[in-house]
């Protein structure tokens, strides 16, 4: 199966880029992907780069929502599936958020950003309420599917819970800034993670110069043997694909032997008694 990871910069003007995320998916479809990621608020500036106002949350949009509804019929049309994240209104709070549409439009779900940061250029506390959906996977035309939004990828329990629930796919909607840590980190944080859960991992990163922040790009695609098997050009537009094979993570090191071995009731016990 192909997967496609719209790679692409906001401007202020968010219905022109939404529009070139729809030709994005066009694109990708034509190319074979069934499933197409886009990075953390794909759609819009990223607003957290700035602090939060009392007019923030005027910028924060229901789910469904215009965007969604856009989406679903592309998805319709070209029968795929799409995670999508943008800044999500639900009354009297705003969330990070990522909705799952299926590839017959269907909304399967939304997950909500769970561990929410705050420091300069990243004023997350201001805009986002923490995550209230739990760590759902979703069973998908194309197989289970997880969401790990950004932040909440350097929580190793996150990441282990999406694998839990059976995800054979973890999408992560990244909004990276270029040389934000040691090279390389990122990258291998997310191999780990995909080895020690088995499961494939899909990071799809914000681009381009912003107000206070340049988003480094540099997508990427790791298979559950920790391995990357591709990844986007630094500081560009692009579609980046990557060929998948799901019903493998069957085989993969976590589900055969990591997986068999688990003692969780002594974890839980544990944790219970040093919560973290």
């Amino acid at each position: 199966m192909r997967i496609a990871l719209a790679q692409q910069r906001a401007t202020d003007d968010r219905q022109a880029n939404v529009e070139r995320g729809l030709r994005a998916v066009d694109e990708a479809a034509a190319a074979g992907a069934r499933l197409v990621c886009f990075a953390e608020l794909a759609f819009e500036p990223f607003y957290p780069q700035c602090p939060a106002t009392l007019s923030s949350v005027e910028k924060a949009e229901g789910v469904p929502g215009p965007i969604v509804n856009a989406f679903a019929r592309t998805a319709i049309e070209h029968g795929v599936v799409i995670v999508l994240n943008l800044y999500e209104r639900d009354g009297d709070k705003t969330y990070d958020c990522s909705p799952v549409i299926d590839a017959d439009g269907r909304l399967l779900g939304r997950t909500r950003m769970v561990h929410i940061t705050d420091y300069a250029g990243f004023y997350e506390q201001g805009y986002y309420a923490p995550g209230d959906t739990g760590v759902p996977v979703y069973d998908t035309k194309v197989g289970r599917i997880g969401v790990a939004i950004c932040y909440d990828r350097h929580y190793p329990e996150y990441m282990r819970g999406l694998a839990v629930a059976g995800a054979d796919l973890v999408v992560v909607p990244q909004a990276g800034a270029a040389g934000e840590w040691p090279e390389g980190l990122y990258e291998a944080e997310m191999r780990v993670a995909a080895f020690q859960n088995g499961y494939y991992v899909a990071l799809c990163n914000r681009v381009g110069q912003e107000e206070h922040v340049r988003f480094a790009g540099e997508s990427f695609v790791c298979n559950f043997d920790g391995v990357v098997i591709a990844r986007a050009p630094g500081g560009e537009d692009t579609i980046l694909y990557a060929d998948v094979e799901l019903a493998e993570t069957a085989c993969s090191h976590a589900k055969k032997l990591f997986f068999r071995d688990r003692r969780p009731e002594l974890y839980a016990g544990w944790l219970s008694k040093n919560p973290v």
